[in-house]
């Protein structure tokens, strides 16, 4: 083979290249690329006029000697000078010399002279170079990469017999040949390869310039800028942590790994003789500290960041272009779920908000669509997604127009900085005017709601019981009789019909767990074009079925010209509930959604909201589809956003952020397999969901439908089919037509009875690849592809989405055990996400620069131990049950099983936490200490772990950028909720496993508290409740310890300061982390509740007993001489 290559500096003109015959020896047998580069003169890059006496003679003399060449990842390399080299200009090609770089031999002609010139392209080439072509480079010319067509066949000289092309040969390792040269090497599965200029520029991080390669031609004419434009480009990148901080930090974690086994070693080798019992205990304990810490330390080996390029995103896909003059939008459809369960704890406010937030994404609108799962069923939630509806059509336009953000009405309504700044358009405050007070009149509908639909529901029964009474008078019946009948407490709708979800007063077939299936539809799908109006009244006029707020004076109202007025698809969803069936909380009401939202509308990626968290960053959606339309994103099946909160104390008193593990350790997992899913701000790819593996290289024809979509087309490439492909539903079409009986047969047992929920499955997958416009992407679609419009939402659709979220359609199937989130624990978050990295899956941590969504946490002490209590019990369930990570396939990475495995591990350190705490107070109480002496060594070992683990909090902190302080609040409440809620939750999961008692845990409160002065009011409301009694045993034992151990020490005869030093420091060191705990006991200043004042109480009658215990004896000369401990 022939192996040419040419590159140029500014500064010098280098020439590197390998003979077919210097490498025959080698590699023989192996095919490779071929590749062209040129460079032609710029201002910048001028070639050396030497004269041609100082010429080489032969080819290989062209080359510099000192030529390294350097690739990326099996493409082709680039040559980088080492030395100088000149170039002649007498080798510039004339119109007849061939114009392969490296030879100036004529170019091929027939018997009459005439120039032969195989391809279209106009590259001339000689005999030589084009036999070479014909072998080496899958008959392609060099000048335009495209296959020769007619393969001509050239006369052999000599022989007089024609040379036919010869296929490629089979690829071999090159394992040696590599560690010389980075070459191309072609794939000997395929029929075309070529060497790609923009993977290259990917993988190597090159550049070219201006006219650093061959113009694409049109018509015979080079096209410039082309190739510049239409640069393949990624949607996003990784960056690397720096070496200088990553480097010391895996060198310290190996230290301490180090430091703890000698120190454990030193320990076990050096017991206390004296006390037995306390040297035992503490010796356990620390042994299973160490190995929680490598637990938590492991997967942190590998942190990573990742970016993403918005415009990159938008000129790929939104581009106007010939086929595409409206800029009609190429991205997949997302389908954002809203989860809510009880308007009391979760106000529909609240989730107003969210919804307004979520129709104001900057997203096609025509691609997104909201769906709102009520698992109350509650008239109240309904009525508040109505006025939500309604307000959205003014809000939503404002957004538009004035780029607003946040686009959550509450939040943006009550920011602190200047509202104005940066607005330049001269009626933005008579707009701002207009809909701050159009929002303060919808809050008030909203908090009224409640009011309104009892007084309503009070008059239809009172009409019902009148009416009623009249028919039995009618009949003759005993006003007696008549008197005590009583018609049933309903709940009316506006319309005058019975609610037929829960009912204010609870009825047979309307309560909780008793009620029909609801699907309304508050806002149509949109049209496919872009809708302006000037005012909201002539968007009415046009008729398109969407709910629209006017003004009494369209004077007033807002000038929407050029502002695209359309708003998504918006769905309220109740499913339903009956009395037998286990509805399996919040889990079973998103595979409710995630089956009526593919039958509705079906958007290829899903993204999860509880209702309290907004978008706050309105391209929060367009930063996640980066990484899943990105090269390698078919891989992907969940980009998980950090949570941010909002309404937190400033001190963070409780370590509500939670910054340490969002932004340590779902950074360093993120470097992996990527991080764990938590339950909100996550998108999906639906096929994900649904419990298909991911597609693999050596199985791109079957893609990652496994045996139920098997036996595909040959062709796993979209782009070489795109007349099959050119739609979704020509996809759709041909993937369930090459179903296997087999597979057929199967389906319904998996996903249920309804063929509508079937078909949408091939549609799904189809829409969610990547677009196929590099050769690297292997499992793409064609451009284009998904500019069709959507289908019109019929009530045959409604009806059978009806169908799928009835309590029945579940049975027999595969939901909640292999299909959509996975049933069994109350953290079906952690569990669902594990079960798609347990498949081969690969998870994305998209940490944007401006927050992308944020929510609410309590911050109320109790409020808090409760939720600790819950996110404890499900991974204790975990531990418990088949998604231990122990059993985990071979997919899974192994610094990724070593983080679940610690998922399901971390409550159980709860039992030696609090042993622990309890050590230093009976060490006091006994006047030993866990060892014999604090000699040296001892000390030299504590300093030592001490020191390593501050310097890896301080790394920590460097390379993820929290702050100290959020470090340090998150070590407190790891021992706070270590000795209270994951205590409890150990002993709740335990009873479930060996006793089969149920769970239950207490919904996370997400309203404010009643103190409308204090913002952090919460913060201050004691509420008692059984998790503090360990804590404040702990605080109480360590606090009379101190006292015990004083008192004896200043009294004894012989007193012992190192081990009173050894113990009181210790204790302190529990007090402190415990400090937040106590603080929070105390409630506000001023405000301390009564049973802090009984606490205390108990403490100094404790502290004064132990005081007259300690009785020296009369006539002694010492102090406390013949002290004995009582």
């Amino acid at each position: 083979m022939a192996f040419r290559s040419y590159f140029q500096s500014p500064s010098s003109t280098h020439r590197g290249g390998l003979s077919r015959d210097d490498l025959d020896s080698e590699i023989s047998g192996t095919d490779f690329a071929t590749y062209t580069v040129q460079i032609p003169p710029t201002p910048d890059n001028q070639s050396l006029e030497i004269s041609a006496s100082g010429l080489p003679r032969t080819v290989n003399d062209r080359y510099a000697p000192g030529s390294l060449f350097t690739g990326g990842q099996d493409w082709a390399a680039q040559a980088r000078s080492k030395g100088k080299m000149v170039e002649s200009s007498s080798l510039t090609k004339g119109s007849s010399v061939c114009q392969m770089l490296g030879c100036d031999a004529a170019a091929m002609t027939d018997e009459n002279g005439h120039e032969i010139i195989p391809c279209g392209c106009d590259f001339k080439i000689c005999k030589d170079c084009y036999r070479d072509a014909m072998r080496t480079a899958d008959e392609t010319c060099p000048g335009c990469r495209e296959t020769y067509e007619g393969n001509e066949d050239i006369d052999d000289e000599g022989g007089g017999h024609t040379m036919q092309p010869r296929k490629a040969l089979t690829s071999i390792s090159l394992s040696k040949v590599e560690r010389r040269f980075s070459l191309t090497k072609s794939s000997g599965n395929l029929t075309h390869r070529e060497f790609d200029h923009d993977q290259w520029l990917f993988e190597t991080k090159g550049s070219y310039g201006y006219g650093n390669v061959m113009w694409p031609t049109e018509d015979g004419k080079e096209v410039r800028g082309t190739l510049k434009d239409n640069q393949w480009k990624p949607l996003a990148r990784d960056l690397r942590i720096s070496a200088g901080i990553i480097t010391p930090y895996r060198l310290l974690i190996f230290v301490r790994m180090v430091a703890l086994g000698l120190f454990l070693t030193w320990r076990i080798r050096h017991p206390n003789e004296d006390a037995m019992w306390l040297w035992g205990m503490s010796v356990v304990c620390e042994i299973w500290f160490a190995f929680s810490w490598l637990l938590d330390q492991l997967p942190k080996l590998c942190p990573i960041n990742r970016i993403t390029d918005l415009e990159v995103l938008k000129k790929k896909f939104e581009t106007p272009d010939p086929d595409n003059p409206t800029t009609k939008s190429d991205l997949p459809g997302i389908d954002v779920f809203v989860s809510t369960a009880d308007p009391e704890k979760e106000p529909p406010l609240v989730t107003a908000n969210t919804i307004l937030s979520i129709l104001a994404a900057d997203y096609p609108v025509e691609k997104l669509s909201c769906f709102v799962s009520d698992d109350g069923g509650s008239l109240l939630t309904f009525e508040a997604m109505a006025e939500a509806a309604s307000f959205a059509s003014l809000w939503v336009p404002f957004c538009r127009k004035h780029n607003i953000e946040p686009r959550n009405p509450e939040s943006y309504f009550g920011l602190k900085r200047d509202p104005y700044k940066y607005k330049v358009l001269p009626d933005f405050v008579k707009d701002r005017r207009k809909v701050k007070r159009e929002y303060d009149e919808f809050k008030v509908r909203i908090n009224g709601l409640a009011d309104s639909i009892r007084r309503r529901s009070d008059a239809f029964n009172a009409h019902e019981e009148i009416k009623v009474m009249k028919q039995m008078r009618n009949r003759d019946i005993d006003d007696v009789v008549v008197e005590k009948v009583k018609a049933p407490k309903a709940t009316w709708m506006t319309d005058g019909t019975h609610w037929p979800g829960t009912w204010t007063v609870a009825a047979p077939e309307h309560s909780r767990g008793d009620h029909a299936s609801i699907i309304q539809v508050m806002l149509n799908p949109p049209s496919d074009e872009p809708l302006k109006a000037k005012d909201l009244s002539e968007a009415e006029s046009l008729g398109d079925g969407r709910p629209l707020r006017t003004t009494t004076s369209n004077s007033s109202s807002m000038d929407q010209t050029d502002i695209d007025i359309r708003l998504p698809m918006l769905v309220y969803v109740s499913r339903e509930k009956r009395p037998g069936y286990d509805h399996n909380k919040k889990a079973g009401a998103m595979n409710a959604l995630v089956r009526a939202s593919a039958i509705m509308a079906n958007g290829a990626f899903i993204l999860n909201l509880d209702c309290d968290h907004y978008i706050y960053n309105s391209k929060a959606l367009r930063e996640g589809m980066c990484f899943m339309m990105d090269r390698g994103g078919e891989r992907i099946c969940y980009v998980q956003f950090p949570q941010r909160f909002e309404g937190i104390d400033p001190s963070d008193r409780y370590a509500n952020h939670n910054t340490v593990f969002f932004d340590v350790n779902m950074r360093a997992l993120d470097g992996i397999q990527g991080p764990v899913y938590v339950g909100t701000g996550c998108l999906f790819r639906r096929i994900a969901l649904y419990g298909f593996d991911p597609p693999r290289t050596e199985e791109i024809s079957e893609g990652c439908f496994g045996r139920f979509f098997a036996r595909r087309k040959k062709s796993s490439s979209v782009s070489s089919a795109p007349d099959e492909r050119a739609s979704s539903e020509d996809s759709h079409s041909m993937m369930l037509g090459e179903m296997e009986d087999e597979g057929v047969a199967l389906i319904p047992k998996k996903f249920g009875n309804s063929n509508d929920l079937i078909d949408s499955i091939p549609v799904a997958e189809f829409e969610g690849r990547p677009i196929a416009d590099h050769p690297s992407v292997k499992y793409g679609r064609p451009p284009g592809a998904l500019r069709i419009p959507r289908r019109h939402l019929h009530p045959s659709i409604v009806a059978e989405a009806v169908n799928v979220i009835s309590c029945w359609y579940e049975d027999k199937t595969e939901w909640g055990q292999r299909v959509g989130w996975i049933y069994g624990s109350v953290t079906e978050d952690v569990v669902t996400g594990y079960r798609m990295h347990n498949r081969g899956w690969r998870s994305i941590y998209c940490v944007t620069k401006r927050d992308a969504f944020r929510g609410t946490a309590p911050i109320n002490l109790t409020d808090r131990l409760h939720q600790v209590l819950r996110w404890a019990t499900g991974s204790v369930e975990i531990f418990f049950s088949r998604n231990n990570a122990a059993l985990a396939s071979s997919r899974l990475k192994l610094l990724q099983r070593i983080a679940y495995l610690n998922v399901g591990i971390y409550p159980f350190t709860s039992v030696f936490l609090i042993v622990y705490c309890f050590l230093p107070a009976l060490s006091l109480f006994s006047g030993q200490f866990i060892v014999q002496t604090l000699n040296v060594t001892f000390l030299t070992y504590l300093l030592l772990i001490t020191f390593t683990l501050c310097a890896l909090a301080v790394l920590e902190i460097k390379w993820s950028g929290i702050a100290l302080e959020e470090w340090w609040r998150n070590e407190q409440f790891w021992l706070i909720g270590g000795t209270s809620a994951h205590l409890a939750a150990v002993l709740q999961g335990l009873l479930k496993v060996l006793a089969g008692i149920e769970i239950s845990f207490t919904l996370t409160s997400k309203s404010a508290g009643e103190d409308e002065d204090d913002e952090f009011a919460d913060l201050y409301i004691f509420k008692w409740t059984s998790l503090m009694v360990p804590p404040i045993t702990i605080m109480m034992v360590n606090l009379i310890g101190i006292a015990v151990a004083f008192c004896r020490t200043i009294y004894s005869s012989n007193p012992q300061w190192s081990k009173l030093i050894g113990g009181v420091f210790f204790s302190f060191w529990v007090l402190a982390h415990l400090y937040p705990f106590a603080k929070g006991l105390m409630g506000r200043r001023g405000r301390t509740p009564t049973i802090v004042f009984v606490w205390s109480g108990l403490l100094a009658i404790s502290i004064s007993l132990l005081w007259v215990a300690i009785n020296p004896p009369s006539g002694s000369s010492n102090i406390g001489g013949g002290f004995q401990f009582p």
